[in-house]
């Protein structure tokens, strides 16, 4: 879900990122490689390694521009924390997007088949206001 958060923010232009920035799926592999390896070898999660090797290295070697760097890690802190555990957890305020309950193929189906079918912009962290400036930008390239 962060990637596809990171991704998508670019269509927003320089409100999601001061500069375009091409995160691969080597990123996403990398960064799920590493989350299994450290749970795989640690007896308890270890929250501090995980934001900084997935934050600062496997995507934040891509990353030049300071605020974007902190940008970046501040989504990421959305992700990658122990309240992700607790079923309540929502991602957005609007509680639309929550990471879903842990159970079995059919229930993950239910709970993607019941998102919005467009994104709305608290699921990238940013106002209402910034899908009207990508639509402004759609519009303009037609």
């Amino acid at each position: 879900f962060f990637h596809a958060v990171i991704q998508e923010r670019r269509k927003f232009g320089p409100i999601g990122w001061n500069k375009a920035y091409d995160f691969s799926n080597s990123d996403l592999e990398t960064s799920m490689m590493t989350l299994r390896n450290f749970l795989d070898e640690q007896d308890f999660i270890p929250w501090p390694a995980l934001v900084y090797v997935t934050g600062m290295i496997n995507y934040g070697g891509r990353v030049t521009d300071d605020l974007d760097r902190r940008l970046l890690m501040s989504i990421l802190a959305k992700y990658y924390n122990p309240d992700v555990l607790d079923d309540s957890y929502k991602l957005t305020p609007s509680g639309v997007y929550r990471v879903p309950q842990e159970g079995d193929l059919s229930l993950y189906q239910e709970y993607i088949r019941g998102l919005p079918i467009t994104d709305t912009p608290d699921i990238f962290g940013m106002h209402d206001n910034a899908t009207l400036q990508f639509q402004m930008q759609e519009s303009k390239k037609v």
